[in-house]
């Protein structure tokens, strides 16, 4: 997660969109998309420079589909009809009871003790073999016989993790979150990134076990497919997302909804429901699972351009959302240091996420989309 800024200020010196790396460079360069028609040619630590002055943006160096003017960009899931009400209520709720505050701490305290997830660092490697060793043992602790997860490979050494729970059809309900942390006075340093966003990232992994128990989602009875994300590289300009999304796109995945949960576990404030860069109706039927399922309420918050991996989902034309843990200015003042610690998290809050991703995954897995 990063924190946003306006970028306008930007159109003034942005270059024209130039997809790839200019040959007269000896230095790698990066093309980033910092609004709508804003793009910028940087070095990797002109790119860490704006990260650290609040600016959000995403990579498109590699995914000319994902920027903004692309003539190819088209809406892949249009006119969407989500739940005007909740359907699964007694259910959900009997799932929602088995949630595990201990699972979530224990889980956590493990993966925020590599120590740094940086995408390119080789204990960012280990860290993502362990989170893909873990959603292994929750499903193979299950009854879901066809349910599977894939290490999802990319041009550095952080892997993606997909975790797919089939329904009857292949159109694709998306939960998704960042595996990686970031450490921005020096990348090599210590980076626990408990909140940012080893939060989002546990708080999935629990909502994906909760769900496994479920005998009809564990028989592939769902209307439609499950998917579990962990994303690599959202640090860098949500490299890892953006890889995926834009594979999904030039295969003609179907995707109906897409839910980011970026930093869960911050403070006690109502949930803030990101508005910007997100799909207005999917949001308003996050805003009903939140009322009917979660205890501490939400906000309508902004968080900027490019601010996490729904951002790539958007740019690949599918229906996303993102629920962060309070509205953007109460946010953990501790993300992106070595401040980000176990000590700053509150578990119940990561509770609290975990029961609005049970309700939304469940209510649209048997829903007619």
């Amino acid at each position: 997660m990063v924190r946003p800024m306006l970028v306008a200020a930007l159109a003034a010196t942005s270059t024209a969109l130039s997809i790839g790396r200019p040959e007269a460079s000896s230095e790698e360069l990066f093309t980033i998309e910092l609004a709508p028609g804003v793009t910028k040619v940087v070095t990797e630590e002109e790119k860490w420079a704006l990260k650290s002055e609040g600016k959000t943006f995403i990579d498109i160096t590699n995914h000319p589909n994902l920027a903004s003017s692309a003539s190819s960009q088209k809406v892949k899931a249009a006119a969407v009809a989500y739940p005007s009400a909740m359907t699964q209520e007694t259910t959900v709720k009997d799932l929602i009871s088995q949630l595990s505050t201990d699972n979530l701490k224990d889980k956590l305290t493990t993966f925020s003790e590599f120590h740094t997830r940086y995408y390119t660092s080789t204990t960012g490697q280990q860290s993502s073999e362990w989170l893909l060793s873990e959603v292994n043992a929750v499903i193979s602790a299950s009854e879901a016989k066809n349910a599977s997860a894939k290490p999802f490979t990319h041009s550095w050494v952080q892997n993606s993790i997909i975790a797919t729970i089939p329904g009857k059809s292949a159109n694709k309900i998306i939960i998704g979150a960042h595996q990686d942390s970031v450490n921005q006075k020096d990348h090599t340093g210590r980076s626990p990134g408990a909140d940012d966003d080893g939060s989002g990232s546990m708080t999935t992994l629990e909502a994906l076990r909760v769900l496994l128990t479920d005998p009809k989602i564990a028989a592939g009875e769902g209307t439609n497919t499950l998917e579990f994300h962990w994303y690599s590289a959202e640090e860098a300009g949500l490299l890892g997302s953006a890889d995926i999304f834009d594979a999904y796109s030039s295969n003609n995945e179907v995707v109906k909804a897409m839910l980011q949960q970026d930093m869960t576990g911050y403070g006690s404030a109502p949930m803030g429901v990101i508005t910007d860069r997100v799909d207005s109706s999917l949001t308003d039927f996050i805003r009903k699972v939140i009322d009917a399922y979660s205890t501490i309420g939400y906000v309508d918050t902004e968080c900027g351009y490019g601010c996490s991996d729904h951002s790539s989902a958007t740019a690949a034309g599918y229906p996303s959302a993102f629920v962060i843990e309070a509205a953007m200015d109460e946010t953990s003042p501790y993300i992106h240091t070595d401040g980000d610690t176990m000590d700053t998290v509150s578990i119940d809050h990561m509770l609290e996420h975990a029961k609005m991703v049970v309700g939304y995954a469940y209510e649209l897995t048997f829903a007619e989309l």
